[in-house]
């Protein structure tokens, strides 16, 4: 892998569509990946359950975006096995500064309980990785995102491969050929992460996703 690997370069990777992945968090070299079947969040087809949105409405959780992103990214790389090395660690902080990677916080109280991150380019939000330290708090962090790209006119939630935990919200696979497709669409628009007088309510985020179903989708 080339010393000279920079944000730029990186960017240009994911308008590809392949994305970096170690083998862990003292690998130095980076591997580029390119699944045959990639992994997606139809933002029409976000699945939340009534409990998820119950835990939403509770007030028990704060929700905030781009206020601690170096953090969300420590503590997804914080596990026995990781794909993030430090050396792609301190590119996603890199390209968070040049505004091209973004997070979503869930607290409790002062205590930074679950997050996800990712990367965007037009109108393309490529999740990156999400982490959970109480119940549910990953799917709240998704949830809040989902909203939020949903109103900043974003056409595609990338989650590069499909989980179980994300099958159960609605994520699908879908072959390289058609994830190229939706890509092509989503880098021929424009969309905001911080779209303006964006301040939604928790009931707007839980009463978002009632009712919609996995074969809806904004990303076609």
């Amino acid at each position: 892998m080339d010393e000279a690997l920079t944000p730029e370069i990186l960017l240009r990777a994911y308008a590809m569509g392949i994305f970096p992945m170690s083998d862990g968090r003292d690998d130095p070299d980076i591997h580029w990946v390119d699944p045959r079947l990639r992994g997606i969040l139809p933002l029409d087809g976000f699945h939340m359950s009534r409990s998820l949105a119950r835990q939403i409405r509770s007030g028990a959780f704060r929700v905030t975006a781009d206020t601690a992103f170096a953090d969300v990214v420590e503590a997804c790389a914080d596990r026995g096995e990781t794909w993030i090395s430090h050396r792609i660690q301190q590119l996603y902080v890199q390209l968070h500064a040049q505004g091209f990677a973004h997070s979503t916080e869930v607290w409790r109280g002062d205590a930074l309980v679950g997050g996800v991150y990712g990367v965007t380019l037009g109108a393309a939000f490529f999740g990156e990785s999400m982490f959970s330290r109480a119940t549910d708090a990953s799917k709240i962090a998704l949830a809040w995102t989902v909203h939020r790209l949903r109103a900043g006119g974003f056409r595609l939630f990338d989650t590069q491969f499909l989980t179980p935990h994300l099958a159960s919200l609605g994520g699908r696979e879908v072959a390289r050929a058609d994830y190229q497709r939706l890509l092509t669409n989503a880098l021929d628009h424009s969309a905001q992460f911080a779209p303006p007088g964006y301040s939604p309510s928790a009931g707007a985020v839980s009463g978002a996703a009632a009712g919609r179903t996995q074969d809806s989708t904004q990303t076609s």
